[in-house]
């Protein structure tokens, strides 16, 4: 189901991640945040990339846990290549690290220190409620997907080839990978098609030819 806004943090910031959920679910604003709202046995790189599609509008928890976290770096990177916009929450006076620098530098910031983060909450529901105010398609310019046209046969590929493409995919986004590849498997009519539905989830355009270019050198060493 779709939310308001997704969160976004650091396990050990737990508890101040769900003191925001509690602020916003208490002024009408619907919230997803793991692990709370992942179905029992449900794939959780899955829920989370759906999650992150459907909302429309990403609060991070920022501190210096959530700064040195991949699984948050991930998350940021997929709300920006989804043109989800990010607000950082930010609950230290940390500066952000170069893997989030990129992604953040553009980004509204509120900051919420020092503690207790409660007095800050206000200023945080009123900016979501401004935001989310907005009709939809001015917060979020979702990017169109042309899908496989019932007329165009999917193809079969090989596991092992599958798997290979995985490991090399994993290299510029991270476990997500597993869950993008058996998705695209299933839409695509060649692996010409295939590599270049996945390129498309690189946001770098010199890491996405690279990905390219090794997609293609293993069919190359496979004929």
């Amino acid at each position: 189901m779709a939310r308001d806004v997704f969160i976004s943090y650091s396990h050990a910031d737990h508890d101040c991640a769900f003191a925001i959920v509690g602020r916003l679910e208490a002024s009408g604003i619907s919230v997803w945040i793991a692990p709370r709202d992942i179905a029992p046995a449900g794939d959780w790189a899955a829920e989370i990339i759906e999650a992150i599609s459907a909302a429309r509008i990403m609060v991070l928890v920022f501190s210096a846990h959530s700064n040195g976290s991949p699984q948050v770096r991930r998350e940021v990177e997929r709300a920006v290549h989804k043109n989800v916009p990010v607000l950082p929450f930010r609950i230290e006076h940390v500066v952000p690290e170069k893997s989030l620098e990129y992604f953040l530098s553009a980004q509204q910031w509120l900051d919420a220190f020092p503690p207790p983060v409660e007095p800050y909450l206000e200023k945080l529901v009123s900016n979501l409620a401004n935001i989310l105010a907005a009709p939809a398609s001015a917060t979020v310019a979702r990017p169109v997907t042309q899908p496989v046209t019932p007329s165009t046969p999917t193809a079969s590929f090989a596991p092992a080839d599958l798997q290979a493409l995985e490991r090399q995919l994993a290299q510029h986004i991270g476990p997500l990978a597993r869950l993008l590849v058996a998705r695209a498997a299933g839409r695509s009519s060649d692996w010409s098609h295939l590599t270049e539905r996945l390129a498309g989830e690189i946001d770098s355009p010199a890491a996405r030819q690279q990905f390219l270019r090794a997609a293609h050198g293993l069919i190359r060493l496979r004929a």
